[in-house]
């Protein structure tokens, strides 16, 4: 009666701790089932996604007529006469065209300015990578002559207080000024003539011709690192002091000075409330004059919807444009991807053959080129390499674009290029009168999104869910690992006596190797800076030299780590002990890609389809080949097979001729794409080297664990 009596009185667990109790006894399910809805929701993103809207109410495109005309076409193409002339003129030099520029600016009542900058090579630096925009990694090798110059004008805004403004960006190449680049300065010209006696303006205009001889981003990203956080550098007093700056920076601007039209100095207006960069393609296409958007900056960052919202709106009703973004456009023929499409649009047509009001199922066509654009979209934002210089802006915190006109058809003729300069220019003047409009920063649209076509998008609440599902067996089958190895109880009397901390703290053995495996993996990314130094080796020496140093010093650690892959007798505990390492192994890929998709969602997305089903499944293949069943010999193949898939320099190859090609690879190409995210700055570097590659590392241990 009194057992009973305590029985009773004994307290219920609470529901969440019941929850947890069953989803990590029932863990080998519940892995399955989360893994494979997680795959199902990120293939049903594009039919998710929702169109696009203007959140910002204050933005208001295309309420007012465009008030670009025929004349600053005209004017634009005087402008553009002049330029190309001086191509063909003999003995004219790179300094003449950027006479021209400010000359044109400053008949414009703009106040015109010159910025010198430096070229910057970026190389592999442990510092660097974790420094500022303004960190100023300026070539060694910078001589008097290997120098940029950009050339900016400021128009004053009347009903303006100086304390906003809105950036134009027009890269061009001085030493080679080529018809497209040619027309997006006519263009830009066009819009910033009319802005200089117009009434309605209330935020500055900046005008920016980068001279881009020595990389787009990189004049841009000088001049606004001059522009935020003006500083003296060494290499500017070093060169003040020893190069002849009258030669030529000073000859470029004489003449304006001359004429009180060039202001000393570095002018600047207010903070930038969004910047566009505008490019012509030289290449027409053949069917329509399309207008292309280049959104991505640096580690996925994105400007706010708003702002590609209002472009797409006003390129598609206003001005006729067909609006493009980056598509994987392999997949655009993968024959699994239109079945998949097929199947999708067929249980549409059921649902509503239900439920008139279940909306679901989009066609087949159209699901194939919503999951193409998605794909890319996840890509390069994966990459965290920006798509153009406008990812210099965001590095600011400035919403930017890079919008690149395709001509129709090639404009030679002067009617056409008329027509095209009068359709670009009146979308920018739209851009920038919505742009205009606003009291303050853009902050109502969404900042993580992904799209799947100029006008839908899916938003953060929706595609993280696939993120979650994915990643949501990891600390599930962690703790029933972890569970199990504590409540197991050796048989022999010598493991009896074993006292009861230690078996508490018998993981952290387990612990301490993958900690020492992931501070290999940090040793593993800082080795390219070294490797940097070395003269005159080519990509794919530094790509062996890397290897092999990686593998030896592995191989080192798990020599001082007292590996049970090389000792003769493996003991009991030893036997058991892939079981712990792989509770730890699991937590710690965990807690890495959850940090990564606060920093990038795309590479955490990408990272764990390759590293979580590895994870899951790993098991020593000595149990697997010993158990001699279909379903063991089967895990045992998977994991083999994984195991080859999530090195990172296969998962390379196999990404690249997925999305790509398979034709040219080489083994130089992983060490040169290495190579551009570390220059970048990109934090999926980071994750290969700290997390990914030591996950791997450990799951390729468990398979071989001598059990």
């Amino acid at each position: 009666m009194g057992a009973n009596e305590n029985n009773s009185a004994k307290p219920r667990a609470r529901p969440i701790v019941r929850l947890g109790i069953f989803l990590i006894s029932h863990s080998n399910i519940v892995s399955v089932v989360c893994f494979t809805a997680g795959v199902v929701a990120l293939l049903l993103l594009p039919i998710l996604a929702k169109n696009t809207y203007i959140s910002e109410n204050a933005l208001m495109p295309g309420s007012a007529n465009n008030m670009l005309s025929t004349h600053h076409v005209s004017d634009a193409n005087k402008f553009i006469k002049d330029l190309t002339d001086l191509e063909f003129r003999s003995g004219s030099s790179p300094i003449e065209s950027q006479k021209l520029i400010a000359h044109y600016m400053s008949a414009l009542d703009a106040e015109v300015t010159f910025h010198k900058f430096y070229p910057q090579f970026n190389h592999f630096h442990p510092l660097h990578f974790f420094t500022s925009p303004d960190s100023d990694i300026i070539s060694e090798n910078a001589t008097c002559s290997s120098f940029g110059i950009n050339t900016f004008g400021i128009i004053r805004a009347p009903r303006g207080d100086g304390k906003e403004a809105i950036v134009l960006v027009t890269p061009y190449n001085p030493n080679k000024v080529g018809l497209g680049e040619a027309l997006s300065l006519g263009i830009a010209y066009s819009v910033f003539s009319l802005l200089s006696h117009v009434t309605w303006l209330a935020k500055d205009i900046v005008w920016l011709v980068a001279d881009s001889q020595y990389g787009e981003y990189s004049a841009v990203a000088a001049w606004l690192r001059e522009y935020q956080a003006p500083a003296f550098r060494r290499v500017d007093i070093v060169n003040s002091e020893t190069c002849n700056e009258s030669s030529t920076f000073n000859e470029l601007g004489q003449d304006l000075y001359l004429d009180g039209k060039l202001y000393g100095g570095f002018r600047r207006a207010g903070t930038m409330a969004a910047a566009l960069v505008i490019k012509v393609a030289e290449q027409g296409n053949q069917y329509e004059d399309s207008l292309n958007i280049y959104a991505e900056a640096s580690n996925g960052q994105m400007p706010n919807l708003d702002l590609i919202n209002i472009v797409n709106y006003l390129a598609v009703h206003k001005q006729g444009l067909r609006i493009k973004v980056k598509k994987m456009w392999s997949l655009l023929g993968s024959k699994w991807l239109n079945t998949l499409g097929v199947i999708f649009e067929s249980l549409g047509r059921i649902a509503r053959s239900l439920n008139p009001q279940w909306k679901f199922g989009i066609p087949a066509t159209e699901y194939v080129e919503g999951a193409a654009t998605l794909a890319s979209s996840l890509y390069y934002q994966g990459l965290g390499v920006p798509t153009g210089p406008h990812g210099a802006f965001r590095d600011y915190q400035v919403d930017a674009i890079t919008l690149e006109i395709s001509p129709k058809v090639s404009l030679t003729k002067m009617i056409r290029r008329n027509e095209f300069i009068l359709r670009g220019g009146r979308l920018i003047e739209g851009v920038i009168r919505s742009i205009n409009n606003l009291l303050e920063k853009f902050h109502q649209s969404f900042f993580l999104y992904l799209l799947t076509s100029p006008s839908k998008f899916v938003s953060v609440g929706v595609y993280m869910i696939s993120f979650a599902l994915l990643v949501a067996p990891l600390p599930i089958v962690a703790a029933y690992l972890h569970s199990n190895a504590s409540n197991s109880t050796p048989q022999n009397t010598s493991a009896l006596e074993v006292d009861a901390s230690h078996k508490s703290w018998k993981w952290l053995n387990s612990a301490r190797k993958v900690l020492v495996i992931h501070l290999w993996g940090v040793v593993v990314s800082l080795l390219p800076f070294f490797l940097c130094q070395v003269p005159n080796t080519t990509p794919t020496t530094n790509f062996i030299l890397w290897g092999s140093l990686s593998a030896s010093s592995l191989l080192i650690l798990y020599l001082i780590l007292g590996s049970p892959i090389f000792e003769a007798a493996v003991s009991l505990h030893e036997k058991n002990k892939w079981a712990s390492l792989k509770s730890v192994t699991i937590s710690t890929a965990f807690i890495g890609l959850s940090l990564m998709s606060v920093i990038n969602f795309a590479t955490a997305e990408i990272g764990a389809l390759l590293i979580v089903p590895i994870c899951l499944l790993a098991r020593p293949l000595k149990l697997d080949t010993q158990a001699r069943s279909w379903r063991t010999l089967l895990r045992a193949s998977c994991n083999l097979a994984l195991g080859f898939i999530g090195f990172p320099p296969v998962a390379f190859v196999l990404l690249k001729g997925a999305f790509e090609d398979f034709y040219g690879i080489n083994v130089s190409d992983y060490w040169n794409w290495l190579e551009s995210l570390w220059a970048w700055n990109s934090a999926t570097y980071l994750y290969i080297g700290v997390v990914h590659l030591p996950c791997w590392a450990l799951c390729i241990n468990i398979l071989f664990h001598p059990c």
